[in-house]
């Protein structure tokens, strides 16, 4: 049985879909366009996929990452929710690399 502390620091140590939580996300302007990118003054880009889904392309504690999460407004700014995932660059590659297996997937439906 493992103690509570080693299941503590596994938890820690995991991949985690909720991702590293934004304290400070980018203000978007509620007029702008669903194919356009977003920066913010922290060199963070954000892409639209939807009303209420981005993908941020971030650093965080000196790792670039790539997070795909919903958004939801509250005073007039999208702010990230918990519902995503971040993904580290070997992640990022290594979903780049089985697109075309994916789409091959979906194309079967």
């Amino acid at each position: 049985m493992s103690s509570k502390k080693s299941r503590k620091s596994k938890l820690e140590d995991s991949d985690s879909d909720s991702g590293p939580d934004d304290r400070n996300p980018p203000k978007k302007a509620k007029n702008e366009k669903a194919t356009s990118a977003s920066t913010s003054g922290d060199d963070e880009l954000k892409f639209p996929l939807s009303k209420y889904k981005f993908v941020t392309v971030r650093e965080f504690r000196g790792k670039l990452l790539v997070d795909i999460r919903e958004h939801y407004e509250k005073d007039g700014e999208m702010m990230p929710g918990r519902k995503g995932i971040c993904l580290n660059m070997e992640q990022w590659n290594a979903l780049k690399e089985q697109m075309e297996n994916i789409e091959g997937a979906i194309k079967k439906f």
